[in-house]
């Protein structure tokens, strides 16, 4: 038997160990590729070829050569890639959009999907369904209520979910029911527990609610008893959020995140060890930058004067960024505001050239409703900055995400605090409000779980605010206090209003996935 032929053999056996039916010219593509390698070479290469196709989410488990040709191509690669980019904005309306398809178990690209802002009816109903069957996914298989014991855990008291449908179609009381849905006001002043299998009436009178802020709109799970058609609820708890880790089996290598890799950058070793390497790169955001205050001006420039030297990779510029009320000269006003801006950013050639300038609106800049995502400020306003510094600004949407080389930033401009606090049903009365706010966000996987009354969002680009699987940091950027918290991996982190705090603002430092508190010192 020649040594080709050999090769081919070992492939194909190495495949269907791990599931695969392989076509005869894909196992003659590979067998080439391994020929001249030694017998060690060529099983570390055999190893790491069907690691990368068991995380592809392939439609039947039958392997073409253009998958083989691929996969080869991503695990003998040295470098970054040309798709494989160290740092990206990727806006609100690119947004991959991910469905989880229950019979495999897994999520898959909606490739069918088109962008519209305003899509039929029934996509107001779409979005809180594919919401809620991310979170069912999630929360089923967590360790509470996973039916499959481990011999390690069969101890450890199991927790049996319920649907809404199983309730309705009893006549009897049941005790210890657990259901997940939505909590809704379906009539004024009495709340439903809300499901796609239907909705049942709520009595809150001797409600214990768990850590968390609980708004209309949030998906929670009920813990109580059913009786005469009604959920005594005793206890309310948000459902348990998940790590990165334990999600992303669930995804394979699909690009979760946007941007124009195919497969998540997550996994790539070229850019982690670009990322490792740069222990200097940061990331600094600023909120509220009023263009129209000297005071402001001035201290930016302080600021661009002290990075000058030790260029940032970016500085993330939040709106509003007028100081006086939205009026008929506001677009004229930004226009000279950010051509004055581009003037203090020329005198600092350093920081011109090896910087990015991304600027997010807020909700009083031109020119859009108050709907998330928000588009990002009109090129006619931006036309001269962009003229003045080419590709150094961006201007992107609200929100919008980061990948700067594995890690993944979102950043939303937000007076999110006092919304989910006003909204709330139930305030809490022990912890910190940013302790309550990380939770509630990954544990929702939404940036905005309001009503639309509260926070409208365009039904089809929902996807734009997802906190699943969770990123690397979270900004949102709030005229509440600054704070950074973490949670399971996750940062979550609000720079505060820069002239309202005395000219502070966050560095985020990725090597070391640190975040530190930074302030213009004042003069004396």
């Amino acid at each position: 038997m020649g040594d080709l032929q050999k090769i081919r053999l070992d492939v194909s056996n190495a495949f269907k160990l791990s599931g695969f039916t392989i076509r005869r010219e894909a196992t003659t593509f590979v067998a080439e590729q391994l020929l001249p390698l030694s017998v060690q070479e060529r099983q570390k290469i055999l190893d790491k070829l069907t690691a990368h196709l068991l995380h592809q989410c392939l439609s039947q488990p039958v392997l073409e050569k253009e998958h083989v040709e691929t996969a080869f191509k991503e695990c003998s690669s040295h470098g970054p890639e040309e798709t494989e980019t160290i740092l990206n904005v990727i806006d609100a309306f690119s947004i991959p959009k991910l469905n989880y398809d229950n019979e495999r178990k897994k999520f898959v690209k909606d490739v069918l999907c088109t962008n519209n802002l305003y899509p039929d009816p029934k996509w107001k109903a779409q979005f809180l369904i594919d919401r809620y069957m991310v979170i069912w996914q999630r929360t089923i298989r967590n360790k509470l209520f996973a039916q499959e014991c481990l011999p390690s855990m069969v101890e450890e008291k199991r927790f049996k979910l319920r649907k809404i449908e199983v309730l309705l179609s009893s006549s009897s009381k049941i005790d210890e029911v657990i259901v997940m849905g939505l909590l809704t006001q379906l009539t004024e002043g009495k709340f439903y527990l809300e499901d796609p299998t239907g909705s049942v009436v709520l009595d809150m009178t001797q409600t214990r609610y768990h850590s968390g802020l609980f708004t209309e709109n949030s998906f929670v799970l009920a813990e109580g008893y059913y009786e005469d058609k009604v959920l005594y609820v005793m206890g309310l708890v948000l459902p348990p959020s998940e790590s990165r880790a334990t999600s992303l089996p669930y995804f394979g290598s699909l690009n979760t995140f946007g941007g124009k890799s195919k497969s998540l950058l997550k996994n790539s070793q070229s850019l982690l060890k670009i990322e490792q390497e740069n222990e200097d790169g940061m990331i600094i955001f600023l909120s509220d930058v009023w263009l129209d205050s000297p005071k402001v001006l001035a201290k930016l420039k302080t600021l661009f004067s002290g990075f000058n030297d030790f260029s940032p990779m970016a500085i993330v510029l939040m709106g509003e960024f007028l100081s006086c009320p939205y009026g008929y000269e506001h677009s004229t006003q930004l226009k000279s505001a950010l051509t004055n801006l581009a003037d203090i950013i020329n005198q600092f050639s350093r920081l011109k050239e090896t910087c990015k300038f991304i600027f997010i609106p807020g909700r009083g800049d031109p020119a859009a409703a108050n709907i998330l995502p928000r588009p990002p400020i009109p090129n006619s306003i931006t036309t001269d900055i962009r003229d003045k510094l080419g590709d150094s600004v961006i201007f992107t949407t609200n929100p919008c995400r980061i990948q700067y080389c594995t890690q993944e930033l979102i950043i939303l401009r937000q007076d999110l605090v006092m919304k989910m606090c006003r909204n709330s049903i139930h305030f809490p009365e022990t912890g910190d409000i940013p302790d309550h706010l990380i939770k509630t966000l990954l544990s929702q996987c939404s940036l905005s779980p309001l009503s639309l009354g509260v926070q409208p969002v365009y039904w089809k680009h929902a996807d734009a605010l997802s906190l699943y699987p969770m990123p690397d940091l979270v900004v949102v950027a709030d005229h509440f206090q600054p704070y950074t918290r973490a949670y399971q991996d996750c940062q979550l982190v609000n720079p505060g209003s820069f002239p309202r705090t005395e000219f502070s603002f966050k560095v985020y430092i990725p090597s070391s996935r640190t975040v530190e508190d930074s302030q213009i010192p004042k003069e004396d």
